[in-house]
């Protein structure tokens, strides 16, 4: 084998990676408390949540039950449906807007330093007025994906107040996928080194926001309709792995016309006057939305990965390189949402299908790294522990890897397998060969300290109203992927007598296991074959599961299910490595100072821009004194008062925080004026939150303002 020679760059970059990951490490070492940081309450009551199990099976006989019979009859579970009260309900999830890593980069330097709009968790809760008075929960919310730690505890905040009327089988907690808000609330060690911390100021803020929505919804319900539309939608979406599709079968494809799904299914909610539900009317924007539930099978993957971007958090310039059809991302993120809204409006406002029959809801905890599965009537395949290839590292399209490795690998390299082994220590033969052909950078399965690297345990869940099935899937499908488990949960319910159901695929939910790829698709090892952790069988382990679920639901069985082992919940996991210091403003200054004006005029089409004196905002997620960074306003004369209109979750605002030295810093808010203002007196108004710290004793978070001069805005 020829000698390898590396460049100065890379020598450099080589040194950097080795001494970076032994200081993390070290990090690691002494920041995680090791001993008795889980709570196991196998016997206790599943994390005081209610089981429904009364005949315990083995998973493997659910999984490999004798062929289904198909019923003729009308299934149990829909006799005696009477209608349905729906409650919504919406609520702040914001959390970090500065001094966090951004959730799913895995890359330093990707912090937040502001704000484009804010996150929000959207609750909907529906349940059956009479009879058993099933009910199920389904919230939508604005963060990259759900985490095991956040769902566990938003349950367990949930059973406190309402015992056992949500649980973990009728509560779906799913993501949006956005990359551009706050990371820090997960609690598996990979996840953790590469938000730079368990940030508990995050952690809280989604937890109580989550929760507040969900009372909210639970508060606000009555009678009410839902309607079903669908329809296809262009130029939003591509496949950032055509080659991948490529290695399914022809006979396949040919099937469909596009490697992307294209179809948008909405629901649309309203009471018994018709009157909509979904739509807060009369509030600013931000606070406005029509509920959509995107039957993409790829989560939206946007001009090269602009699904990031659908509700966007500033973030540092020249560390992103997706593309899309605008100027820049925001420029595209417009063009492209508006796309989606008009689609989704047209759908929204023809959709007369009613969606009617009883609820029901299916939940177990499966071990992943231990599953069986049945490839047909004689032979088998397992499931594998998880484990990272070198694809991985590699990124894609939207976000490319800093370690010079390239997609589509299947062979490792010596230099970073001899890194990791002195690292991390060898992977084993067992994981090696189970995930063949994935050559394995990374053995997260194999690596227990300070805590497991990645989940064993996941969450498989079916929600139902009537006809419509919402599965919530622990990860990301791939187009393929998708397509086929919807085809064979849907074939599971028809064969026993649930015919026509229509299957919704949610990602981004309950626990997060990243990518699920074809067999086909997993021989082809790019990133998200690479980021399959679970071997080439995660997806034929899936479908076997959820089709499980699907019989239980349809043969009103689901009592007779085991509940499966429970995932873990670790206690202490490492603080965030940006420390908390006291905010101070320039000699001479207070906060909320004006340093650089308004301009006395402006015309619309430009920017109204000042800065303030400033400090952190992330002082302002444990103080919520003020609901919003900044205010424009109108000055009426008819009433001599200043009228709110716009506010920090407006698309035409923007927040920046410009981080100095010894606890100094600015803010600058920019208002893009819009075509339809109105033309008059406005001004501009800053709301902050300055830590104070003095010795010994414990810091104070103290609220402020800050006032732009007045300025006018004209229309030509």
């Amino acid at each position: 084998m020829a000698k390898r020679t590396f460049s100065t760059l890379e020598t450099f970059l080589i040194f950097l990676l080795v001494m970076m990951t032994a200081i993390t490490v070290a990090l690691l070492s002494l920041l995680f408390i090791t001993s008795g940081t889980i709570e196991n309450h196998k016997d206790s009551g599943n994390h005081g949540f209610p089981t429904t199990q009364t005949s315990p099976v083995s998973q493997d006989t659910i999984a490999t039950q004798a062929s289904p019979v198909t019923c003729t009859s009308e299934p149990p579970l829909f006799q005696n449906f009477s209608g349905y009260h729906i409650g919504v309900g919406r609520a702040d999830c914001t959390g970090q807007v500065a001094d966090i890593n951004l959730m799913g980069y895995g890359k330093s330097g990707q912090n937040a330093r502001g704000i484009l709009t804010r996150l929000y968790s959207r609750a909907f809760i529906m349940a059956e007025p009479t009879g058993p008075n099933r009910r199920i929960v389904f919230v939508s919310v604005d963060i990259g994906m759900i985490s095991q730690r956040l769902r566990l505890e938003v349950l367990n905040r949930l059973q406190s107040k309402y015992g056992s009327l949500y649980r973990r089988d009728n509560v779906i907690l799913s993501g949006i996928h956005t990359h551009s808000g706050p990371a820090g609330y997960f609690q598996y060690t990979i996840f953790v080194i590469a938000s730079e911390g368990f940030s508990n100021r995050t952690f809280e803020y989604m937890v109580t926001g989550i929760v507040k929505s969900i009372e909210i919804a639970h508060e606000n319900m009555k009678p009410a309709k839902i309607f079903i539309n669908k329809g296809d939608i262009e130029g939003v979406q591509i496949n950032r792995s055509p080659t991948s599709y490529l290695r399914n079968p022809q006979s396949e494809r040919a099937r469909y016309s596009s490697n992307t799904d294209k179809e948008m299914l909405l629901l649309k909610i309203v009471d018994l006057n018709g009157d909509d539900m979904e739509k807060n009317k009369g509030y600013l924007p931000g606070q406005v939305r029509i509920y959509v539930i995107e039957n993409f099978s790829y989560i939206l993957i946007i001009n090269a990965g602009e699904d990031d971007a659908s509700f966007l958090m500033l973030f540092q310039p020249g560390m992103c390189i997706a593309k899309g059809p605008g100027r820049d991302m925001i420029d595209s993120t417009q063009i492209i949402g508006r796309t989606i809204y008009q689609r989704a409006k047209e759908l929204y406002a023809s959709a007369s299908q009613e969606v009617t029959g009883p609820l029901a809801s299916a939940h177990q905890w499966v071990n992943m790294t231990d599953v069986t599965v049945w490839l047909n009537s004689t032979h088998t395949a397992k499931t594998c522990k998880p484990a990272l290839g070198y694809s991985f590292a590699a990124g894609t399209i939207d976000g490319v890897g800093g370690l010079n490795i390239t997609q589509g690998k299947t062979e490792g390299d010596p230099f970073w397998d001899t890194i990791r082994d002195q690292l991390f220590g060898k992977p084993s033969e067992e994981i090696k060969e189970c995930h063949k052909p994935k050559p394995v950078l990374l053995h997260t399965g194999e690596l227990s300290k300070p805590h497991p690297w990645h989940p064993d345990i996941v969450d498989v869940q079916i929600i139902t109203l009537g006809s419509l099935a919402i599965t919530a899937i622990p990860g990301e499908f791939t187009t393929m992927s998708g397509r086929r488990f919807r085809e064979a949960v849907q074939a599971e319910f028809a064969s026993y007598g649930m015919k026509n159901m229509t299957i919704i695929i949610s990602g981004l939910c309950n626990v997060y296991s990243h990518y699920i790829t074809t067999y086909e698709e997993y021989q082809a090892q790019r990133y998200e074959a690479a980021s399959t952790i679970y071997g080439p069988h995660t997806l034929s382990a899936y479908i076997q599961l959820f089709r499980g679920l699907a019989k239980a639901i349809a043969t009103d069985t689901v009592a007779n299910m085991s509940s499966g082992p429970e995932p873990p919940f670790f206690k202490q996991l490492m603080i965030p490595l940006i420390p908390n210091i006291e905010d101070k403003p320039p000699i001479g200054r207070n906060f909320g100072d004006v340093l650089e004006p308004v301009k006395p005029k402006y015309r619309v089409g430009e920017v109204a821009e000042v800065t303030f004196v400033g400090a952190n905002p992330k002082n302002s997620a444990e103080n919520r004194t003020h609901q919003t960074f900044l205010t424009v306003e109108k000055y009426e004369n008819t009433t001599a008062s200043w009228q709110i209109m716009y506010n920090d979750a407006s698309w035409e605002t923007r927040f920046y925080w410009h981080k100095g030295f010894l606890g100094r810093s600015n803010a600058t808010i920019e208002w893009h004026i819009p075509d339809t203002v109105q033309p008059g007196i406005y001004r501009i108004r800053y709301f902050g939150h300055n830590r104070k710290m003095e010795i010994l004793k414990p810091a104070v978070i103290l609220p402020f303002e800050g006032i732009s001069s007045i300025f006018e805005v004209v229309t030509t």
